[in-house]
């Protein structure tokens, strides 16, 4: 659950309106020929034929706009407040004093990234619902600045960073609510520090600078009744440095579920993380400052989609950070994802395994 208070609710949904309907208009002029024929020259009158006059009534054609759904998940969007909220990005540590984290699976979108130390760290996106509390909080990097530019100026709650990555992320679209600008987190009592940085999402939104918007849609999705793409697969392994990952599929729920290091993946205030697509990224990690490897998320490289209990091969590209990932089949087609949450997976090139049909 989330609460936002009325000053920023009523700002967010007055930035959020119905669709128009369009019509398109094809009008067909009335069309008069006429033929006039002379008789031969001669003492009688001449004799003018007119075709008859035919005239074709203009015919409008009216299209319906989709319905709106909720742009991080695909979801039909139920409430008009909620679908004008900008999005919500939280750092989240993965170290193993951090784990059990609170909030994987209340995320429209779930990134893990490879930070230092061999470890990963997650980046928890919210948009369409939200978690209370939400944490462990941990600082950011450099690399987020690409990794979020096509969220529409998202609001990014971190514990905060060097003066580097500091400076890096005040300059760039990303709002910056960290402790140092927003009161509105906590230690937990049952956790050793850094470990314990918590907040609710609820408390979050409320820092949202006026004129907030949501974000543009990231992917997209397969329609009601479309077939799924790829060919069946019971899931994929993934090495993100020192950590090992496996996506399995779950028929019986129609969702992937995690385990990392050989144990069950366990969320706070769910039990076990799940998901309904698992979007693999291969990327290059470039040396970065303080030894934290930097993502490069700007240009092209292999992509391995699961969805529906498939396996799509596909190519990630992206031309600019203000544009999301567009992920291409081998056939050239569009990926088409399952409406709901997402969890993308950076890890190095060839590193992934695609587990194939049992």
């Amino acid at each position: 659950m989330f609460i936002v208070v009325p000053l920023v609710g009523a700002m967010l949904l007055a930035a959020c309106s119905d669709a128009a309907e369009v019509s398109v208009d094809t009008a067909v002029a009335s069309t008069v020929a006429v033929v006039t024929t002379e008789a031969p020259t001669t003492t009688a009158a001449p004799t003018t034929t007119a075709l008859p006059t035919t005239t074709t009534e203009a015919v409008t054609t009216t299209t319906e706009p989709p319905p709106p759904v909720y742009p991080l998940t695909g979801v039909l969007a139920t409430d008009p407040f909620v679908a004008a909220l900008p999005a919500l990005v939280v750092k989240i540590d993965n170290a193993p004093g951090a784990r059990p984290q609170s909030g994987m699976n209340e995320a429209d979108i779930v990134v893990e990234e490879i930070v230092n130390d061999n470890l990963t760290r997650f980046a928890f996106v919210f948009q369409s619902q939200g978690a209370d509390p939400v944490g462990p909080i941990r600082s950011g990097r450099l690399q987020d600045i690409d990794l979020f530019g096509a969220f529409n100026g998202p609001l990014f709650a971190w514990s905060g960073g060097n003066r580097t990555v500091t400076d890096a992320i005040r300059a760039s679209d990303l709002v910056d609510i960290g402790p140092s600008r927003a009161p509105v987190y906590f230690r937990s009592g049952d956790r050793k520090a850094p470990h314990n940085l918590y907040s609710s999402t609820g408390a979050l939104w409320t820092q949202a600078p006026q004129g907030s918007q949501p974000p543009q849609q990231q992917f997209t999705y397969r329609a009601d009744g479309a077939a799924v793409q790829g060919v069946p697969s019971p899931g994929v392994l993934i090495t993100l440095d020192s950590i090992d990952v496996e996506w399995a599929w779950d028929e019986a729920s129609g969702l992937y579920r995690r385990t990392m290091e050989r144990r069950v993946h366990e969320d706070a205030l769910s039990g076990q993380v799940t998901t309904n697509n698992v979007v693999v990224l291969e990327v290059n990690y470039l040396p970065g400052i303080s030894d934290s490897p930097d993502a490069q998320t700007i240009g092209s490289g292999r992509a391995y989609v699961f969805t529906g209990g498939h396996y799509i091969a596909a190519t990630w590209t992206r031309a600019d950070r203000l544009l999301p990932f567009t992920l291409t089949a081998e056939d050239g087609s569009v990926v088409a994802l399952t409406p709901g949450r997402t969890f993308i997976e950076l890890p190095r090139v060839d590193k992934t395994i695609a587990r194939p049909a049992a």
